[in-house]
């Protein structure tokens, strides 16, 4: 359920204080440029401003609500994510490189608990990377790293920017849905036909602002199969971002996991309005402005445009499928089973896997919400993840 401001936890005082800072940073930006900024900037500005952005500030996202986080990503449930995952990685590396890149890597769970598991299949990476942009994340992670995979701290190291080349394997989790992303609306022409939603200011305060799409924005509009009247998004970042990957990914794959949906559901009459969402401790409003810097900012992935931009640029679509079937697939039912005494008896904490695991694989919860996607080049196929339930074809 999506709340009104009102409703929303009262930030701190130094929250506040951070966010106005913040605001007036947009609001300087704003003035200088005219009075209007996009929306896609905003979003850049509220989510990864140095020192103030909800992801370059100081403050706690990952987690649940008494550790004062704002969401949980799936590597936080269970150790078991990342047991399944590595069954898909493992014969990746084995077809390219030993080196696994991991965008965003959020807590560090993920990283930790992807190197154990590769290693206890006999396959732990000669190097793993994290591209991560946030000091404060950064820190996050090697604390992680040190506690929970110490013996591999030595192999793991930070990237500022993408290699000039990469071969192995990239795993991107909940990435592409935080790029920043445009904001449209679609009309007749007595409505000025396709216009682009961005920020304005008045009286100081930051509000809606339209201007008509121009450029790259507007040709990508076009092609939308949307019926007028329709307001929506278009992630230009998150094309570009995996067509960059792609021109530099020699051999292997990148796993893409994140959701969304293929650009004809995504753009259907019923999503009239977008999908814009923002995340504060566990709680889900669409007010973009409400205390830019605190929330999470968010929008649904088109895999059909990650899927053109990776094609486009010499990769090989190797699968398309919800969370639910690519975990089952790489057996995360064997995973959870395992350890369980005989009679079917389980202890505490593989009650609680079984929880996890339910949320993970639940049409409900995450496992229909979540797709996977696999993009590659020069490894064999089929892919484990995708051997049952793949839909390319709907792409």
């Amino acid at each position: 359920m999506n709340l009104k401001p009102a409703e929303l936890p009262e930030p701190s005082a130094d929250a506040r204080t951070a966010s106005a800072a913040l605001t007036r940073i947009i609001a300087a930006e704003i003035a200088a440029c005219g009075g209007w900024m996009s929306f896609a900037r905003y979003m850049e500005l509220a989510l990864y401003a140095p020192g103030l952005g909800y992801y370059s500030g100081g403050s706690h996202k990952f987690g649940d609500y008494h550790e004062g986080g704002d969401f949980l990503t799936a590597p936080e449930l269970t150790p078991l994510y990342a047991q399944a995952l590595a069954r898909q990685v493992a014969p990746i590396l084995a077809a390219s490189s030993p080196v696994v890149m991991e965008a965003g890597a959020g807590s560090g769970k993920l990283a930790a608990d992807l190197l154990l598991a590769l290693d206890a299949l006999g396959c732990a990476p000669e190097r793993y990377r994290i591209l991560e942009l946030s000091g404060e994340l950064r820190a996050r992670q090697q604390a992680t790293l040190a506690e929970r995979a110490p013996k591999f701290a030595n192999r793991v190291e930070w990237l500022d920017e993408l290699p000039e080349k990469f071969s192995g394997c990239l795993v991107g989790n909940e990435v592409l849905d935080a790029m920043p992303t445009h904001a449209l609306r679609w009309g007749d022409e007595a409505e000025g036909g396709i216009v682009e939603r961005g920020v304005g200011l008045d009286d100081g305060r930051l509000v809606v602002a339209e201007r008509p799409a121009t450029g790259a924005l507007l040709a990508a509009a076009q092609t939308m199969p949307v019926i007028a009247p329709y307001r929506g998004e278009i992630s230009l970042a998150a094309r570009a971002w995996v067509s960059e990957l792609a021109r530099r990914l020699e051999k292997g794959a990148m796993l893409l996991i994140d959701y969304g949906l293929p650009r004809h559901e995504l753009y259907h009459p019923l999503r009239d309005g977008g999908t814009l969402r923002c995340h504060y401790r566990h709680r889900v409003h669409e007010d973009a402005f409400w205390f830019p810097g605190l929330s999470d900012i968010t929008s649904h992935v088109d895999f059909t445009a990650v899927a053109e931009a990776g094609f486009d640029a010499g990769l090989e679509v190797l699968g398309y499928i919800s969370q639910a079937n690519f975990l089952i697939n790489c057996g995360i039912g064997e995973l959870l089973l395992q350890g369980v005494g005989a009679g079917g008896t389980a202890n505490p904490d593989q009650l609680r896997a079984r929880g996890a695991v339910n949320v993970l694989i639940s049409p409900n919860e995450m496992g229909e919400l979540f797709k996977v996607i696999a993009l590659g080049r020069g490894v064999p196929g089929p892919l484990i993840g995708f051997s049952r339930g793949d839909r390319v074809h709907a792409l």
